[in-house]
Parts: C-alpha cells; structure tokens; sequence
C-alpha cells in the first residue's frame, strides 16, 4: 500500500486540490517525485508549508490511517490513485481529475461507456417517470448509467437503470462511509452490489455545499455524454452539463411544459446547443459508435409497446369520454377547469376521470391535477 499511501497524502494535504495536484504531477512526475523534492523546490510551486510536512512524510494526517482501514476491511473497497490501470481514462483525461478514488464495487465498471443522467431533485411525476423508463432503456441498450444518488431524477435513475438488468453507479458529495440522502441507504447497497459507489472525498467526509459541484465534474468527466431531464435555471445539473461541453462530451436534453420552471434549464441547454432527445433511441443513435462491444438490442421499456395505442382506444364508443379525453393535455388540469373545458359537470368529470386513471390512459399529477400519461 506503500504507493497508495502517498497519493493519499496528496489528497489529505492542506491546500493542495486536483487543480495544484496536476500542476505538481507536470513539475515532479509523481508522489514520489514530492518525496525526493526540495522544501524550496515544493515552496516554489506555491505549497504552503503544512502541506509539503505531509507531502514529505514528516507528518502524517490522521485521516490517511482511516482510509487505509476502510479499504482493508472488506474486498469490495478500493483505493485507486489516478496511476492505477484500473483508473477510469476518460476521468484521467480532464483538467483536473481526483488523485484517488474511493470505490465500493466493482471498479472496472467505471471505464465502461457511461451516461449521466442528472436533473433535479424535486422532479414532476412525469419527469421522475421520465428519468426511470429512459435508464431502463438504455441501461438495458448497453450504457452504464451513472448519476449522483440525490433524490428526484438521479434515484429515479438508478432505480429504473437497476430494474432493467443494466449497470449503474453512483458518485457521491460524501465519504463513502457515509450515505446522503440517508434514505437512499438500500439503493446505495443495491447500485454497490451491481455497479458501483464512487467518491473522491476521503473516508468521514459529510455533506457540503462545496463538494457537490465537485462531484458533478466527475460524473460529466467519466461519462461519454449527459442527459437531463428537469432542471431549474439555477442548478447543479446545469453545472454538470457545463463542464460535460467543456470536456468535449454529448450533452442532451429533454424538453418540457413552457409552464414547468424545472423544464427551463433543459430549454436554455437546447438554445446552447445541447441535442434535444424524445426517445431512448435519440441517445443511442448519438453514441451507438462509442458503445462498440458493448452494444445491445434494448427491449422496450415497461409500458412501451402498444399500452398509448391501447389508452387510446379507452371509451372511443362514448362521446362524452372523447370530450374530456380531447381537453387532457400534458400541462395538468384540474376538474373544475376540465369541466369547463369539456361543457361536462364537475362531478361527472371526477368520476371519469377515476377512471381513465385506473385504466392508465391519464395519470394524476400534485395538487388534485390531471394530465395525459
């Protein structure tokens, strides 16, 4: 562990982060080209004096102790230093890539072809189904799904990625000896025994507002492309998609209701140029190139086939079915203005609509609305 020790005390040295990190790789060459370094020679590339006391071993953090004992206690974890055979090239390859990885998985899946699926994390009931049935489909197609473990789009993400029989992995704002949200503890468990869980904040790192930008560059480095469903003007996603433009990846978007403000982000990266996708197969067609060996033949996600021929079809002999069924549109309504809409009364409305949702031809959507499904 000798080698991995002294990329840890790169990651534990005070002040010095992936950006002064590559600076002091292009100078020395390595950790051990720190080691053999001068104090005057580390002074002059701008280290502060407690950092080149780790970086020269005279002190050790007491934090470097503690990752190491991570690793050893179970075979799933590892430690892997941006020189290791097993650190994903796409990651190694951006301006400023972690020193090491934590990873509690299988590493290889890493270097996979991988997409971030990212959006946000109080999606509508169309985007959160959005986000499931577009994993599932390229998930099973032959893409690793890779997203951040927040809740909204990025759990419905793994989930849907999970049930599809596909690869997903989750890189996360923490220590890997912490789980956040805390409710997604199972879903970190599942994506760890399929895929992966990934970090570059040491072990007993919480939760911060400063380490979840630096998560999303990650994802948008590791990753051959970006996809969001639902994001606001102002969101991490859309900082996600940034740095995806700036690394040279795919970048692609999923539009929305004029009216929906977290579908706003998602037009804006549209206007920039981002590739507006409908369809699972819109994503496949862009990167079905870099897929190679890994391609497969995906099978229609749950509820594809036929089921919008088969709603359709609901009522077609009942004129007052056709009315309402033609004032439901994908902006969700309520009953009162369906009733006005469709010349029927309230009442009647309520009870149709019971229906038609029981049979999945609407679906109901946050405050007593409706919209098509």
């Amino acid at each position: 562990m000798e080698g991995v020790e002294g990329w840890l005390r790169v990651v534990h040295a005070p002040g010095v982060g992936p950006v002064r990190t590559r600076e002091l790789l292009d100078r020395f060459g390595s950790p051990a080209g720190f080691t053999a370094a001068s104090r005057d020679q580390l002074a002059a590339a701008r280290i502060p004096t407690p950092a080149i006391e780790v970086l020269q071993g005279r002190t050790t953090p007491a934090g470097i102790e503690r990752d190491l004992e991570w690793a050893a206690a179970d075979p799933a974890r590892h430690l892997i230093p941006l020189d290791d055979p097993r650190y994903p090239p796409a990651l190694a390859g951006i301006g400023d890539p972690p020193p090491v990885l934590y990873v509690q998985g299988d590493p290889e899946v890493l270097s996979l072809p991988g997409l971030a699926v990212v959006g946000t994390r109080h999606p509508t009931p169309s985007g959160r189904e959005t986000a499931y049935d577009f994993a599932h489909h390229l998930g099973a197609a032959g893409l690793v799904i890779a997203s951040g473990l927040a809740l909204g789009v990025d759990g419905a993400a793994h989930e849907g990625a999970l049930a599809g029989g596909g690869i997903t992995f989750a890189v996360a704002g923490t220590g890997l000896d912490r789980i956040y949200p805390a409710r997604h503890a199972d879903l970190a468990r599942r994506i760890a025994d399929e895929g992966a869980l990934v970090s570059e904040l040491p072990i007993g790192t919480r939760p911060s507002r400063e380490a979840f930008p630096r998560r999303n560059r990650i994802l948008a480095g590791i990753s051959i492309g970006t996809l969001v469903i639902e994001a606001a003007v102002r969101s991490g996603s859309l900082i996600t998609a940034r740095l995806a433009l700036e690394q040279g990846r795919e970048v692609f978007a999923i539009p929305g209701s004029i009216h929906n403000p977290v579908a706003r982000g998602c037009h804006r990266l549209i206007r920039q140029g981002a590739k507006l996708v409908e369809t699972g197969d819109d994503v496949l067609e862009e990167v079905a190139a870099l897929l190679g060996d890994h391609w497969r033949v995906a099978p229609p996600a749950a509820g594809e086939n036929n089921a919008a021929d088969t709603n359709a079809r609901a009522h077609t002999d009942d004129p007052e079915y056709s009315r309402l069924r033609a004032c439901i549109d994908w902006e969700p309504r309520g009953v009162d203005e369906l009733a006005a809409a469709s010349g029927l009364d309230a009442s009647a409305v309520a009870s149709m609509l019971l229906r038609l949702e029981l049979e999945g031809a609407i679906r109901a959507a946050p405050g007593g609305l409706y919209q098509r499904s």
